[in-house]
């Protein structure tokens, strides 16, 4: 069941041609490959988005707090036992 076998491709093949024509089928398949290469191109040329007026971009993390502890903490406190 995993993959096609050659009559499957040969019956793809044939419901297509039916289905578009021959001599349509160059024509959707160059018109998919341009729109392929223009994808690219859109893709290759795209800006990085700008904010919208007024808003501010976020910026770096605030610093860390420092290390020492406020005086009022270190003093035992006797509701902690």
């Amino acid at each position: 069941m995993g993959s096609f076998s050659i009559v499957h491709w040969l019956i793809l093949l044939a419901v297509v041609l039916l289905f578009f024509g021959a001599g349509r089928l160059p024509n959707v398949m160059g018109d998919f490959a341009k729109g392929i290469k223009a994808f690219r191109a859109g893709m290759k040329d795209e800006e990085p988005v700008k904010p919208a007026p007024g808003v501010i971009p976020p910026t770096a993390p605030p610093p860390a707090m420092p290390a020492t502890a406020p005086a009022a903490a270190t003093q035992s406190d006797p509701k902690l036992g």
